[in-house]
């Protein structure tokens, strides 16, 4: 017969229970890291987004003025699209100089508000041409040779041009001399009157000879 196993010594524990002690405590520290690991990546990702949150704040901050902020509107003389141009043909004109014959050769550009305007005007053209040709020769030289006189030629001839295709445009009031008056009175302003529809913007001169 065999003889039988030796007993385990006092005080010394199973081989058995030392393996699973460690294995106990192999699994308690990996809970411990895996749990530190899950909160501090947790941690990161809170710090993540409210780094994102906050940048998103900035970013809508900075656009809502661009949200806000209305496309100008243009002015008055001023269009949406390019201008149009309607050239006329060169005037060779007599000027009403009594003391010494004199002429002018006047090259004129219409600008209008619209370019369907243009297209008609090809219809009114002899009756244009005859309206600035009409103005030119009753001016003398004294009267276009200046800035001034020029600006007011402009005038005419847009007011006039306008009134040969058919728009009726009033004439503007004269400016009557400042008179005296006692100290305690007090000036009457005058109302201004809406000026009536001209399609014609400006008249630009394409050229300027007078001889």
């Amino acid at each position: 017969m065999s003889a039988p196993a030796a007993a385990p010594a006092e005080g010394e524990a199973p081989p058995k229970s030392k393996k699973k002690l460690i294995i106990i405590i192999v699994a308690a520290l990996l809970v411990l890291v895996l749990g530190g690991g899950a909160a501090a990546f947790m941690m990161m990702k809170s710090k993540a987004d409210a780094e994102a949150a906050a940048e998103e704040g900035d970013d809508a901050e900075h656009a809502e003025p661009a949200k806000k902020a209305k496309k100008p509107e243009p002015k008055k003389d001023e269009h949406a699209g390019p201008p149009t141009f309607v050239p006329l043909d060169p005037f060779v004109v007599n000027l009403a100089d009594k003391d010494v014959e004199r002429y002018a050769q006047v090259g004129i550009n219409l600008q209008v508000d619209d370019p369907k305007i243009g297209e008609q005007m090809k219809a009114y053209m002899p009756a244009i041409r005859n309206a600035v040709l009409l103005i030119l020769s009753h001016k003398s030289a004294d009267d276009i040779l200046s800035t001034e006189g020029k600006q007011k030629l402009a005038e005419e001839i847009r007011r006039e041009a306008a009134r040969a295709m058919g728009y009726e445009i009033e004439e503007p009031e004269a400016e009557e001399p400042e008179e005296e008056e006692a100290p305690k009175k007090k000036k009457k302003k005058k109302k201004k009157v809406e000026e009536s529809y001209n399609p014609i913007v400006h008249v630009h001169y394409s050229n300027f000879i007078i001889q």
